[in-house]
């Protein structure tokens, strides 16, 4: 083998954030940025030589050629073998998949999820353990600590392997593997899922759907799984060719970026139910005939309604959601008598409690649901659970959701989101936030009284890891909720996520929009924040 070692240095910008290293694609074209951090994961691993790896990406731009390069090192590293998504594409449910059925030592998934793709888009690379979860922090920043002290990368020197035909290649000592990117993540859905049942559905003449595929990484997923095996309509998965720049759109499965599907689910004739995801297919969006769901709500709907699908027809062990999103699943969870686990931001911590059998379901509000079937969350997943009961309970999405909320009650809920807004700004008006917090204790705004204000913090019940500083929370009496955190998933600027949520037992409120229920809280939210003036934003980029 011809394996060289290229002398190098440190960039100091090299710190992965909740969902692996995300930069412009710019900064990854520079010589030796991608090389000395795939160099530092390796750098950090033990006893992986001769074992296997997982590689794929979204099929963003810069993809394919990234891949070439981390294909040469992995060689030039020792690996044993690498199993490579056909034309370069996983999606990152996918690609968990196949490291837990291939029993591989991890993944590295090349991808910014919902973030713009293209040459002046963002790029990202994310490093996935053995049990198909991202890397737990005390791994990342290990990653991180070896970045900044390398000196030197091993990479083979040898002729690319061709990635657009599946077969068997090697390279050096290396076997590489060019796999279906479908076939193991459909062999699992179909034994999740009554698949038979959904198919008597689309085949009933009576039901039709959309999927938005948004020119990202599901649209091959979804075209063999929904069209080619469950009978949906040819044409069912729009936008379903995946494209480096995701056809120039924004791939974030949300009602401003989705507009295409949202209007054709608005139409007088729109169809039964609709859905979308993201760039890397590890995000959703439902939605039914004029009728949108809350990521919260489906996330509770899919716990209630669980028995009525195959792979969960003997129940949960419990559930989990991020911190932000609203208390929804909770109530379910209580009415079942299973726990709940409130964790921050981020799937990483999800994994743990699933692996210690905590937790079967469980959710973000920011699009994302999955279960212990895989260690990500799982758009295409969760539109597949939606259909087996919708299959089940033959009723329209809308009649689900009102009689769920007839039941538990409502959790008005949104999410305003401010993108791209000046860091030192951004920062400032949380760190005057966090200061001011202890004061707001017993504070009153109007028809509100806050019982708790803090900065919330997690301890891990599995591995006691503590995790502070995870988003500035006001707590009222009557349970509402007001939540201020800075995303880590952008690439340029920050951005500052609102969340205002307060419940509604009685049916009678049930009727009312989200954001005019929710009116008094948001304007306590911009007295207490002050957003407009501190970000000069006259409002949100985006509203969930």
């Amino acid at each position: 083998m011809d394996v060289r070692t290229l002398s190098s240095s440190p960039f100091h910008d090299q710190r992965p954030g909740t969902s692996g290293l995300r930069k412009k694609v710019s900064v990854f074209q520079q010589p030796r940025y991608l090389e000395n951090f795939v160099q530092a994961i390796f750098a950090t691993l033990s006893d992986y030589q001769g074992g296997t790896l997982v590689l794929g990406g979204d099929g963003r731009y810069y993809n394919r050629e990234a891949i070439q390069i981390i294909l040469k090192m992995a060689a030039a590293n020792g690996v044993g073998r690498v199993l490579v998504g056909q034309n370069g594409i996983l999606s990152t449910p996918a690609a968990s998949c196949v490291i837990r059925k291939h029993q591989a030592f991890g993944g590295i998934i090349l991808s910014a999820s919902h973030n713009p793709g293209g040459p002046e888009g963002d790029f990202g690379v994310k490093y996935n353990v053995s049990n198909g979860g991202p890397a737990p922090e005390k791994v990342t920043e290990a990653i991180y600590r070896r970045s900044g002290e390398i000196k030197s990368y091993r990479i083979l020197n040898a002729a690319d392997i061709p990635l657009d035909r599946r077969g068997q290649h090697t390279m050096g000592g290396m076997a590489v593997d060019v796999i279906d990117p479908v076939a193991d993540y459909a062999q699992l859905m179909e034994a999740l899922f009554d698949f038979d049942r959904i198919h008597a559905l689309f085949n009933s003449g009576l039901f039709h759907m959309r999927f938005d595929a948004m020119h990202a990484v599901t649209g091959p997923y979804a075209t063999a799984i929904l069209e080619d095996r469950l009978g949906a309509l040819p044409g069912t998965v729009m936008r379903g060719t995946p494209l480096e720049d995701f056809g120039g759109g924004h791939p974030d499965p949300n009602l401003t970026y989705a507009d295409e599907l949202v209007a054709i689910m608005n139409r007088p004739s729109a169809p039964d139910f609709g859905a979308a995801s993201d760039g890397d297919g590890d995000r959703n969006m439902i939605l039914g005939s004029h009728f949108f769901v809350t990521p919260s709500d489906s996330l509770a709907i899919l716990a209630a309604n669980a028995t009525l699908v195959p792979g969960y027809i003997d129940g949960l062990a419990g559930v989990a959601r991020s911190m932000p999103t609203s208390a929804a699943v909770d109530r379910v969870a209580a009415k079942l008598g299973i726990p709940c686990f409130e964790t921050p931001t981020g799937w990483k911590y999800f994994g743990n409690l699933m692996d210690a059998g905590k937790v079967t379901l469980c959710g973000e509000e920011s699009f994302g649901t999955g279960s212990n079937h895989v260690r990500e969350k799982d758009g295409l997943w969760a539109v597949l659970f939606w259909l087996n009961i919708l299959a089940v309970r033959r009723e329209s999405v809308e009649e689900i959701v009102r009689q769920h909320w007839a039941i538990y009650g409502r959790n008005f809920y949104s999410r305003h989101d401010y993108e791209g807004v000046d860091g030192a700004a951004a920062q400032k008006l949380m760190d005057d936030l966090r200061a001011r917090l202890p004061g707001l204790t017993g504070e009153r705004f109007g028809n509100y009284s806050v019982t708790t204000a803090d900065d919330f913090s997690y301890t891990d019940p599995v591995d006691h890891g503590v995790s502070s500083g995870q988003g500035l929370r006001v707590l009222f009496k009557d349970g509402a909720r007001i939540i201020f955190r800075l995303s880590g998933t952008g690439t340029e600027g920050a951005t500052l996520r609102l969340y205002v949520e307060r419940y509604a037992r009685e049916r009678a409120e049930h009727q009312h929009e989200t954001q005019a229920a929710l009116a008094e809280l948001l304007a306590i939210a911009e007295r207490i924040a002050g957003i407009r003036q501190r970000t000069g934003r006259d409002a949100p980029t985006v509203i969930t």
